[in-house]
């Protein structure tokens, strides 16, 4: 890392301050953080270990919760361990190409949970629009396709957003992130070089997959809503609007909080910081800590499956 003119050239290290602003009270921030954590890694392994033992469970619905349960695993163990040592152990210290992968995971992962969201909307769409077909376009080798594609496409979009920090970016203002984890638009307001190019390829990103996803899952709902409401008995009304229920209560929080969260970064010019930061990481945490909930709640089969679970250790 050298000086020169007031910036650090490539710098090796950065520094995460956590929540600037409320450092008396961060021991005690990071107390539910590590609750919904604990909860976030029980309910979706409990929820992966249920649909993968139970092979009446082994539907494209099914499969869907079971992928969106390993990401949301991964989402929230590529946040919490390290904004739990800058909270708890005051180790805010992280090398530079360490941080430009936590930031690579998080946002490959946060759209892989858009991705996912998107294929399980059109299911239900299917399923209720036209259920003849369900079987023939729902096979196993188009459910691999689309976790394959949705995990590589955005893996990729997002390899390039590191690829332009690396190549463009050189000197740096300064080595201290203002956030509780490496995130994009954080590491580029680092840089004193022009990031124009950078932040326009961010947002193109981010309409491109959450903009977007965001139409097709709010289309399908209302397509689905019609379709419903026009089905002539109200059990079987009942029934076709409780297999979405779930799937509508997560698609509302994700892409709610995350409105809120990029419509106060953005536009709360007057808002502290504090509470952008305190924002973003319940955006990314409190999904794969409320996912298993709803599912656990409002899926018969998957509460069966845990109490045949419970049951069976009980009779051990």
């Amino acid at each position: 890392m050298f000086q020169l003119n007031g910036t650090v050239f490539m710098p090796s290290v950065l520094t995460l301050i956590g929540i600037p602003g409320l450092e008396s009270v961060q021991f005690w921030i990071g107390i539910p953080f590590c609750g919904m954590y604990i909860i976030a890694l029980f309910g979706n392994f409990l929820i992966v270990v249920i649909i993968k033992s139970e092979h009446s469970l082994h539907e494209p619905m099914y499969l869907f919760l079971a992928v969106l349960g390993v990401t949301d695993i991964a989402l929230s163990t590529c946040i919490l361990p390290k904004l739990l040592g800058i909270l708890w152990f005051h180790s805010p210290e992280m090398y530079f190409d360490a941080c430009l992968f936590q930031m690579w995971l998080i946002h490959t992962f946060q759209c892989t949970e858009s991705g996912i969201l998107l294929a399980m909307a059109l299911d239900r769409y299917v399923a209720i629009c036209d259920p003849l077909r369900h079987a023939a376009i729902f096979t196993h080798k188009f459910l691999t396709q689309i976790g394959v594609g949705v995990t590589f496409g955005t893996g990729v979009l997002i390899a390039l957003c590191l690829i332009l920090i690396k190549c463009r970016l050189k000197h740096y203002r300064t080595t201290v992130v203002s956030h509780s984890f490496c995130e994009l638009m954080a590491i580029v307001k680092l840089a004193a070089e022009d990031t124009r190019i950078n932040k326009i390829y961010g947002l193109s990103v981010a309409f491109i997959i959450l903009g977007f996803d965001t139409i097709f899952i709010t289309l399908s709902y209302i397509r689905i809503i019609v379709t419903v409401f026009k089905l002539p008995q109200k059990e079987a009304r009942l029934k076709a609007f409780n297999t979405c229920i779930a799937h509508i209560c997560i698609f509302l929080v994700f892409y709610l909080l995350g409105f809120v969260s990029s419509f106060t970064h953005r536009f709360g010019f007057h808002i502290p910081s504090y509470f952008h930061i305190l924002l973003s990481s319940i955006y990314l945490l409190v999904p794969p800590f409320f996912n298993p909930i709803v599912y656990g709640v409002k899926t018969k089969q998957i509460r069966d499956g845990v109490s045949k679970i419970f049951h069976l250790k009980d009779a051990s």
